[in-house]
C-alpha cells in the first residue's frame, strides 16, 4: 500500500507592478482544496520602488500567515516593450526574494505553461483559466481581477507537476529542473 503524500500549502503569485494576484492551496493526496486568493494593488502608487516595496512586504505578510511549503511564481513573457518586461522581472524578483528570506522553494512558470496544465490549451484566455478553476476547486464566486485566479492556477499547475506520476520530486528552480530530467529537456 502507497503512503500518503505529506500534505503541503502552495502559494501562487502572478506579479505586477500595478496589480499583484495570488492565490493559495492546500495538496492532500491528489486532492486539491483553495485556501484563499486575492489581489494586491499598487496602480495607486506612483513610485516604482514603493510598489516593489508593497509587493515583497504583501509576499511576506502570506508566507507569514499561511507558511506555505513552496512558492510557484508565472516568470516573465517575452514581450515588444522592455520597459515593461523589466518591471514585471523586477516585480517577480522581489517576490521570489522574499519567499528565499524564509527558505521556501521557488519555481517560475512559464504563461503558457500555466494556461496548458490547467485547461490543456497553452492559450487559452483568462477567462477561461478561471472558469477551470472554478470547477475544479469548486468555488462560486468570480473574484473582481481575474488576476487573483492567474495566481491560483500558478499554484494548482505547480502541483500538477507532481501529481499526474505519484513523483513525490520537487525542484528548487528551473536548474535543478534541467539538472534532473535530462531526457525531457532537449
Amino acid at each position: 500500500m502507497l503512503a500518503e503524500k505529506k500534505e503541503r500549502i502552495i502559494l501562487g503569485i502572478d506579479p505586477g507592478t500595478s496589480i499583484m494576484g495570488y492565490g493559495i492551496i492546500l495538496e492532500r493526496g491528489s486532492k486539491l482544496e483553495l485556501i484563499t486568493m486575492g489581489i494586491v494593488r499598487m496602480d495607486h502608487l506612483d513610485d516604482p520602488y514603493l510598489k516593489l516595496q508593497r509587493v515583497f512586504e504583501k509576499t511576506l505578510h502570506l508566507i507569514e500567515d499561511y507558511n506555505p511549503d513552496a512558492l510557484a511564481i508565472e516568470s516573465p513573457f517575452f514581450g515588444k516593450n522592455i520597459q515593461v518586461v523589466l518591471k514585471l522581472g523586477r516585480a517577480q524578483g522581489v517576490a521570489m526574494a522574499a519567499a528565499l528570506t524564509k527558505n521556501i522553494p521557488v519555481t517560475e512558470y512559464a504563461p503558457r505553461k500555466i494556461k496548458q496544465s490547467i485547461t490543456g490549451n497553452g492559450n487559452a484566455s483568462k477567462e477561461q483559466v478561471a472558469a477551470m478553476l472554478q470547477k475544479l476547486l469548486k468555488f462560486k464566486e468570480t473574484p473582481e481581477f481575474l488576476d487573483a485566479t492567474d495566481g491560483l492556477a500558478i499554484a494548482v499547475c505547480h502541483a500538477f507537476q507532481r501529481m499526474p506520476t505519484g513523483s513525490t520530486k520537487s525542484y528548487s528552480g528551473w536548474e535543478a529542473f534541467v539538472a534532473g530530467n535530462k531526457k525531457r529537456v532537449k
